[in-house]
């Protein structure tokens, strides 16, 4: 997850965050050690951290996260299907925290790599750690996914990890997603969501008929285990109210496939590398009917 604590903290704490980080760099002197006091205050003034990174000099941002070294822990055992050499690739990271993936496609050469997040707090972070591990021409803004339309260009990757389950509407997102912002000439999205629920892989039938055959009675097909469900959570979910929902595996396969993505890779249970592909039904017109707002 990387909003879990995003909507639960106020643009006051940032303020007032960035000022004692200030007033911690005119108290530290000169030199190395001087330098490594200025970046751990200014590490604890932006706490606290969802994403942990090691800045050096002993400086690490969650030590005690409840996941471990998160999110590189998660990480390592999807990195694999993403290409090790990214060179000169674009890269739009929507919901970029801290910037973990954003820093780590920058590690792998992507050129353009544009971070976007609707927390000033996080995007705090996220220009500190840059900085810090030497990424500073990586960009940083406060956007939301339904107003990516604004941007007005296309990216080769997509990184939309954490982020559909937070959202009131999670179709709506993946939809622009694919109209606006992803290459048509083979871009990628890397997508990760939090899934509860069955495992299990129906193939629901192409026209679903409105009663059993000879019958009143609904098809017993929505009754399966492994038909596509989304489940709605009214309240709160791990002690979150901005988790909203919970598809099962089948569900985030087929709002992918909806949304016009065809699944190359799933190298985690929640972890999918996806395509562009023909966007269904696209001949009744646009799927994404959210307005597009002016140019950020």
């Amino acid at each position: 997850m990387t909003r879990d604590e995003a909507q639960q903290e106020s643009a006051h704490d940032t303020g007032a965050g960035q000022a004692t980080a200030g007033a911690g760099s005119a108290d530290a002197g000169p030199g190395p050690a001087g330098a490594a006091e200025t970046l751990r205050r200014e590490v604890e003034a932006l706490g606290p951290w969802f994403q942990n990174f090691d800045l050096g000099h002993g400086i690490v941002t969650a030590p005690h996260h409840f996941l471990g070294d998160y999110p590189a822990v998660k990480f390592r055992a999807f990195a694999p299907a993403l290409p090790t050499d990214l060179e000169g690739a674009s890269v739009l990271d929507i919901g970029c925290n801290a910037g973990f993936y954003s820093i780590e496609m920058k590690r792998r050469g992507a050129g353009r790599v544009l971070g976007i997040d609707s927390d000033d707090r996080y995007l705090a972070q996220a220009r500190l750690a840059s900085r810090a591990l030497g990424f500073e021409d990586i960009e940083y803004r406060n956007l939301s996914v339904y107003d990516i339309g604004a941007l007005g260009e296309k990216f080769d990757l997509v990184i939309f990890m954490g982020v559909l389950y937070h959202l009131r509407h999670p179709l709506l997102a993946l939809d622009l997603i694919r109209e606006h912002v992803i290459s048509e000439a083979g871009g990628t999205m890397l997508f990760q969501t939090m899934q509860q629920g069955s495992r299990e892989v129906f193939q629901p039938p192409e026209d679903h008929p409105f009663h059993t055959p000879d019958t009143f009675e609904p098809p017993a097909f929505f009754d399966e285990p492994g038909y596509p469900k989304m489940h709605f959570i009214e309240r709160q979910f791990a002690g979150d109210w901005t988790n909203w929902w919970a598809p099962n595996t089948s569900c985030s396969q087929a709002m992918l496939r909806a949304s016009g993505f065809t699944i190359e890779a799933q190298p985690e249970a929640e972890v999918y590398l996806c395509r562009v592909a023909d966007v269904p039904f696209a001949r009744y017109g646009p799927a994404a009917v959210y307005p597009a707002r002016q140019p950020a």
